[in-house]
């Protein structure tokens, strides 16, 4: 593979960083106080699967994280969080690259309409893909320093 300024391994490092930070720019720019304590986030995305066209999104909505908003609420915003830091860490990547793709796939679903947040969500997408595949973790991460995953 011939590359310019860094060696292959180093830019798919730089690609598993950056989306590290987009995780954690979407963390930090959610209003936590109103998704702890009024539940804005979870009632927009009840008002969303409501409206679904989709079935089974409405009915996985309403099994899943309507009976336990306040609980999905943190699993979400901290789910970013976590996933932000592993990926910018280089900690537990394959398992933060899965989950990453995993929510966004979520999101992908959820928000079927959205064109904006699906042009967001298929390119986080594929970046973990591509991330998890290439073994992205093998230059500049924590498990490369301890020897996970290699």
């Amino acid at each position: 593979m011939q590359t310019v300024w860094l060696s292959g391994a180093e830019w798919l490092a730089v690609l598993r960083i950056g989306l590290g930070l987009w995780w954690l720019e979407s963390w930090r720019h959610k209003d936590k106080k109103g998704w702890f304590e009024r539940g804005t986030g979870i009632a927009w995305a009840a008002d969303v699967a409501n409206k679904h066209r989709w079935t089974f999104v409405r009915s996985g909505f309403q099994q899943v994280v309507a009976p336990r908003p306040r609980t999905m609420a943190y699993l979400v915003v901290y789910a970013e969080l976590a996933l932000g830091l592993g990926l910018v860490s280089g900690f537990l990547t394959p398992v933060a690259l899965i989950g990453g793709l995993l929510l966004n796939l979520l999101y992908l679903a959820l928000m079927i309409h959205d064109w904006a947040e699906q042009g967001q969500n298929a390119m986080m997408a594929l970046i973990s893909l591509v991330a998890l595949l290439a073994v992205s973790w093998q230059t500049w991460s924590l498990d490369a320093a301890i020897g996970l995953f290699l």
